[in-house]
């Protein structure tokens, strides 16, 4: 199978791809098998609502730790 990209996805592949030093071709692949081949959760969703909120949520890497979230930090 051949995929092609815009240039703007292709640059934002690019981008992402050096900042975690690997091959954009690479980051592609592990996106699409992240999207495709990854088992369901055991808490499936009841109804299309609920699908539709739990598609919206993104992994967005490591939690913060409480310290982070106090009053004086959060405008640091």
């Amino acid at each position: 199978m051949v995929i092609t990209v815009d240039n703007e996805l292709e640059a934002a592949l690019t981008e992402q791809a050096r900042l975690r030093g690997i091959a954009a071709a690479d980051l592609a692949l592990d996106a699409l098998r992240e999207q495709f081949l990854t088992p369901q959760s055991s808490a499936m969703a009841q109804d299309e609502w609920e699908r539709r909120l739990l598609g919206l949520a993104k992994d967005c890497g490591v939690s913060l730790s409480d310290t982070s979230l106090t009053r004086e930090t959060l405008y640091e």
